[in-house]
């Protein structure tokens, strides 16, 4: 049987990068999908790539109206919904002092009241379905921070912290919550952090910062995304039935600590067998 036999997800920033990615393998898995974007045209060329396991509708994360129908638009195409993924998300690099307001709000509106209000939209429908899965992609940056993120960077360590209050309220209706912290986002996302006049596609960078594993720096950029969608799948599986309330790093080492080149255990190649 196939992981995600009979689930029927909600996917937000489903259009393209790791939502994309992890929309198709859920549909490989087994699960009905709908993909939720403001990207009308690459959301509909994705879903229809996947084929009558998907649906694309038009959804603003910032907005409850378009929340509520994208909630019905999932019942009246497959049924209750019993996974979300709260994926969709902005990035924005510049100096903290020279972060315009606006900027910032715009960041927190998607990136934090989104998945906010995408979990109280589909909890009650959840909870009719006999429970579900909410998986909240946060970020390394979640975790830890970088200079140039003052925008970013809040709004992930935010999200960490709604998903531990919605495992908790949320548990009682037989609703998980956890939260995906990777180190790699989609190419889209990736577009801004590069440097101008470099001709190099960013989903070829994906593995500069798997130092820690090096292996990971040989493999395709599209293979590490979907590392992320493989962990997402995991938690919306029944195979992390216990699992709630907890994060989930996926990035390579990142934040485990940092290798120092003079201290012992230090190897500059791979080490043989």
């Amino acid at each position: 049987m196939s992981r995600l036999e009979g689930k029927i997800a909600i996917i937000t920033g489903g259009a393209r990068g790791t939502g994309e990615q992890t929309a198709r393998l859920f549909a490989d898995e087994g699960a009905k999908v709908v993909i939720g974007d403001v990207l009308e045209e690459e959301g509909q060329a994705t879903a229809a790539d996947i084929g009558d396991a998907a649906l694309f509708v038009r959804l603003d994360v910032t907005d409850p109206e378009s929340w509520a129908a994208c909630v019905d638009a999932t019942i009246e195409a497959f049924g209750l919904p019993n996974v979300l993924v709260n994926n969709a998300g902005l990035l924005h690099m510049e100096a903290f002092v020279d972060i315009d307001p606006a900027r910032y709000e715009a960041l927190w509106r998607v990136n934090l009241l989104g998945p906010f209000l995408g979990s109280q939209a589909v909890a009650k429908a959840m909870q009719q379905a006999g429970g579900g899965s909410i998986v909240n992609v946060s970020s390394v940056d979640g975790l830890s921070a970088k200079n140039g993120l003052g925008a970013y960077v809040p709004t992930k360590w935010g999200l960490r912290g709604l998903t531990r209050v919605a495992a908790l309220e949320l548990g009682q209706m037989g609703i998980r919550v956890n939260a995906v912290c990777p180190e790699a986002g989609g190419p889209g996302m990736r577009k801004e952090i590069m440097p101008e006049g470099l001709d190099i596609d960013p989903i070829d960078t994906l593995a500069f910062t798997h130092g820690a594993i090096p292996h990971n720096q040989q493999r395709p950029g599209v293979e590490i995304i979907r590392d992320i969608a493989r962990m997402i799948v995991f938690l919306a599986s029944d195979e992390s039935l216990s699992c709630t309330g907890a994060d989930y790093p996926v990035d390579a080492g990142w934040t485990a600590g940092h290798r120092l080149k003079f201290n012992p255990g230090y190897k500059a190649e791979p080490v043989e067998g």
